[in-house]
């Protein structure tokens, strides 16, 4: 077992880290205060060749794997940008996966060049306000029309869209009573976020205020066919492909911002003198923050684990869910110990660790659920009958 970085991949890590923190502490306070797009911070990482990172180098980029992506993302969570900075490089990595892997060869000529150098910036858009998550109940449709396809239909949380240039879309392309399966008769379009068929709403939410989030509204939107990414009627199955990915990745960008935190906190509590002492020299301050530490560790080993196991071709499933779930629990629990120690300061604006602690939530509820991730756990790992 060897659990040593390369030195590829530690130079990787270095660079990310030296890069992530030129954009310092208030830089990213401000951005969440005002709702901005960290665009700079964008084209920084796009300069770079960091958004190519996952895209194959015959397309523009660099060809790397899952272990890489989290690299990446991890140490962006962990400079202090949070998911306000993971997220929008994020979506140049994970969005891409089904084009790369089963996108025409013209589709992959097209677009992967200009998604590795930044030139296009992508929305996903899966979740509906009537299915949440069972995808197989999704009600937009598209329907052929000669050479276009017409989608119609509603979306939530599509998140990226205000800044995006064109959006991964799944839709029903055969009613779901006409089809074999459930899961069939969904396809995926690589569709133009066209603002005369879309209507995007932003959904004012708790945390992440310079990424948006949106409600799409899509009337006659038309797509070409040659932007139907892989096969008609199986684009559910062509986006199972990137679950396992993300929620890896997912767990290294929770992981990340715990360790932000954490940092934070043991600062805090080695300068911060109470009743002539250290705060840090406290057990009831010093052992929180020493099992959020232990914890951040162990979630961040099946990260690494989950991801190997991907870039090699085996099956990982139960680690990627396991990854996901403990490093979610994991990175809350650091932040939270983070805030207790700033004590009234941890919810004041300018430690910052509260817009942590805003953020971190959301790695409990998305991709997947907590309980979802527990459910597959429960199912497909200990044989235990389907809870739902």
């Amino acid at each position: 077992m060897d659990f040593a970085l390369s030195e590829q991949q530690q130079l990787m890590r270095t660079e990310v880290r030296n890069l992530a923190r030129q954009f310092d502490w208030a830089y990213w306070r401000e951005l969440d205060r005002t709702g901005t797009y960290p665009h700079a911070f964008f084209q920084a990482f796009a300069a770079a060749g960091w958004l190519g990172t996952v895209i194959p180098t015959a397309y523009g980029g660099s060809g790397l794997g899952v272990t890489e992506a989290c690299i990446v993302l991890g140490e962006i969570a962990a400079s202090g940008a949070g998911t306000s900075g993971a997220s929008p490089i994020h979506f140049s990595m994970f969005p891409p996966m089904p084009i790369i892997k089963y996108g025409s060869e013209a589709m992959k000529q097209h677009y992967l060049p200009r998604i590795a150098s930044g030139e296009m910036k992508l929305a996903f858009s899966v979740t509906e306000p009537n299915a949440g998550s069972d995808t197989t109940q999704l009600q937009t449709t598209a329907v052929r029309d000669g050479d276009d396809w017409v989608i119609q239909g509603r979306k939530v949380w599509c998140s990226n869209a205000q800044n995006a240039d064109r959006v991964l879309i799944l839709t029903r392309t055969t009613p779901r009573e006409r089809s074999a399966k459930k899961a069939q008769g969904m396809s995926l379009f690589f569709a133009p976020l066209d603002r005369r068929a879309i209507t995007l709403k932003v959904i004012e939410k708790m945390g992440r205020h310079a990424v948006d989030s949106n409600e799409l509204f899509i009337d006659n939107l038309r797509v070409s066919h040659a932007d139907l990414v892989g096969q008609e009627g199986q684009g559910f199955y062509h986006i199972l492909d990137g679950l396992n990915p993300e929620r890896i990745v997912i767990a290294a960008e929770a992981v990340g911002i715990g360790k932000a935190a954490l940092d934070k906190a043991v600062q805090y509590a080695k300068e911060r003198v109470v009743f002539g002492r250290p705060i840090g020299k406290n057990q009831g301050v010093q052992f929180p923050l020493a099992a959020a530490y232990a914890q951040l560790e162990a979630a961040e080993l099946m990260t690494y684990k989950a991801a190997w196991l991907y870039d090699h071709g085996l099956p990982c499933g139960k680690e990627a869910n396991m990854a996901k779930f403990l490093a979610g629990e994991a990175g809350c629990e650091a932040v939270d110990h983070a805030v207790q120690t700033f004590g009234g300061f941890g919810y004041a604006r300018e430690f910052d660790v509260e817009r942590l602690y805003r953020e971190i939530r959301l790695y409990k509820i998305a991709p997947i659920s907590q309980q979802m991730a527990l459910n597959y756990i429960g199912e497909h790992v200990l044989g235990l009958p389907r809870s739902y």
